[in-house]
């Protein structure tokens, strides 16, 4: 008897310590269970939220523009590769222009106002703006326009030369338009040329304080892309360099001038504008691949 109650026994702890190691993985897997499914919803609401159609409007110069040859290519024209399928970029920069005669193309004349500033006569606007204000087919709410000028708007002769508070002025104009639809709004410095001072990319553009100062007074992100353009040369020791835009680094980088970019080039500078939208925490970053 003694030894059938030992036995009875032994089986009765053995099936003791199957059942508690039996509890013991069902609550574990529960809370793991739990958490997959709340990850899997979080990763489907990210998804359908990035998902959401936006479309990236583009005001500028030539070194945003779309390219009509090898040489110069604007940053604008790299910058959708860098983002996912919801996002359509429409590039409107044109090479040559001022704020002005962005906005008011071919009605900026040559001649100055008792002000010094350039008489727009008709006062009609561009139809590369015209498109932008479009109530059917131009900027809607959730879209995001981006502004870049002041590299020609410092030329002493009209019809490009604008003063400093017109430029301000326009480039509040052109972002309360996009607020006024529901449009986002972004404001970026001039892009630096390559200027050096001895090892030093340095900056060397105008207009920088006048674009933060209407980013300020209408509510409206800064990149300043003036700072991040002449650091990112630094980086690349693209300075000191003898004036050679044909050959070496810096003729990879710029077409053969200071100013303007090839391919490369601005691919690394659209890249500077992507990073800045993470580092800003602006919302069109959660559509960068």
């Amino acid at each position: 008897m003694r030894s059938l109650s030992t036995a009875v026994a032994v089986v009765l702890a053995a099936l003791a310590v199957v059942v508690a190691q039996s509890a013991a993985a069902a609550s574990a897997a529960a809370p793991t269970s739990v958490r997959c499914a709340a990850n899997s919803a979080t990763a489907r609401t990210s998804g359908s939220a990035a998902a959401t159609p936006v479309k990236v409007w583009m005001a500028g110069d030539s070194t945003m523009a779309n390219p009509s040859g090898t040489c110069p290519v604007g940053w604008g024209s790299q910058f959708d590769a860098l983002f996912n399928d919801a996002v359509t970029v429409i590039n409107s920069a044109a090479g040559g222009r001022s704020v002005q005669t962005w906005l008011y193309d071919p009605n900026v004349t040559s001649a100055k106002n008792s002000a010094g500033e350039c008489v727009i006569s008709p006062q009609t606007y561009s139809s590369r703006w015209r498109a932008m204000l479009d109530s059917t087919s131009g900027m809607k709410a959730g879209d995001y326009l981006f502004i870049q000028f002041g590299i020609n708007d410092g030329d002493r002769n009209c019809p490009r030369h604008v003063g400093a508070a017109r430029y301000q002025q326009l480039l509040g104009e052109m972002a309360q338009a996009a607020k006024q639809r529901g449009a986002h709004p972004i404001l970026l410095t001039p892009v630096a040329a390559i200027t050096c001072s001895g090892g030093t990319a340095t900056g060397n553009r105008g207009f920088v304080n006048e674009t933060f100062a209407a980013g300020s007074a209408n509510g409206v992100p800064v990149i300043d892309l003036h700072r991040l353009s002449h650091i990112l040369y630094n980086n690349l020791g693209l300075c000191p360099n003898n004036g050679d835009y044909t050959s070496g680094k810096v003729g990879a980088f710029f077409c053969n001038d200071h100013t303007h970019f090839e391919a490369a080039g601005a691919q690394q500078i659209a890249r500077l504008v992507a990073q800045a939208l993470r580092d800003q925490g602006i919302p069109l970053a959660s559509y960068l691949r």
